[in-house]
């Protein structure tokens, strides 16, 4: 059995007021109209719903049983059409957001109070995610949006730069001060880096600056996260190679130098597919109202 919903919202109205021409023009129909619709829910339901005589309507007894299901029935298919426009909109559902190191550190906690805020009904999925898995990931449709390394591109894809980020020495307090620290003076030292399971890309790039600088790190030690690695580098364990945002961790006994070469630069955009548009864009917004400050 099938019927037509608007039907259904013209049975429950008429229930009520039993009068066709003021429910008619409540709905915004005309009464032939009506009359049709009334008549084909009863022919769909098989049953007589409504008694009519000249100057008179009332409910049959099938209609007095069907009155209340069918104001349930339809107010439940109101809060579903409610429901899927809120989705359409970016407004209720899931939303999976994947993120790298620290690169995001600084923005995107503001971001995702202000968008739980805004809006409360979504339920935000973050994870962390190295810029490749990433890229992949929204490819298949596993997460939404993504905060991925440029240059990374595809016909599938839309990207919005977001953050310029470059890459910092870190060297301890126990190091003699300098005014200047180039990469050449730490051919002999110890690294401390985040490691390839973390993030290949950054690890990759961290050596491709010591290959261009003429000579290989010796990497003593690597770990999951750049607050680790600072305080690694406190400790007198090595140097490092970290992002700028590092700076603001604000740990003590570290200095920062920077890298004299446009290599250790790169920007960081947001990624989703273009299909998922309007689910993503209110988070977007949000994120380029806060990069912006």
């Amino acid at each position: 059995m099938s019927f037509n919903v608007d039907a259904l919202r013209s049975f429950v109205a008429l229930s009520d007021e039993l009068h066709f021409g003021r429910v008619a023009k409540r709905l915004h129909m005309s009464q032939p109209t009506l009359t049709k619709q009334v008549k084909r829910l009863e022919s769909d339901l098989g049953a007589q719903l409504f008694v009519r005589t000249t100057g008179h309507v009332s409910l049959t007894a099938a209609g007095e049983a069907l009155r209340e299901r069918a104001r349930i029935l339809v107010a439940d298919i109101a809060g579903l059409e409610a429901f899927a426009r809120q989705a359409g909109r970016g407004e209720t559902g899931n939303l999976r957001i994947a993120f790298g190191i620290g690169a995001l550190s600084d923005l995107l906690p503001r971001v995702v109070i202000a968008y739980r805020k805004a809006f409360p009904r979504v339920q935000l999925e973050m994870q962390d995610m190295a810029s490749r898995p990433q890229f992949d990931a929204l490819l298949d449709g596993t997460i939404d949006l993504g905060f991925i390394r440029m240059p990374m591109h595809h016909a599938k894809l839309e990207t919005t730069v977001v953050l310029r980020e470059e890459m910092l020495i870190a060297v301890g307090s126990s190091r003699r001060p300098q005014r200047t620290l180039s990469l050449q003076d730490l051919k002999d030292d110890p690294f401390v880096l985040i490691g390839r399971s973390t993030s290949s890309t950054f690890y990759h790039h961290a050596l491709a600056l010591c290959a261009q600088a003429g000579f290989q790190p010796n990497v003593v030690q690597e770990a999951k996260e750049t607050f680790t690695v600072l305080n690694l580098v406190r400790a007198g364990m090595g140097v490092s190679l970290v992002p700028s945002t590092a700076r603001r961790m604000r740990v003590p006994g570290v200095r920062f130098y920077s890298i004299k070469s446009a290599e250790a630069k790169w920007d960081i955009a947001m990624a989703w597919r273009k299909d998922r548009r309007t689910l993503v864009q209110p988070f977007a917004r949000l994120v380029l109202k806060f990069a912006r400050r």
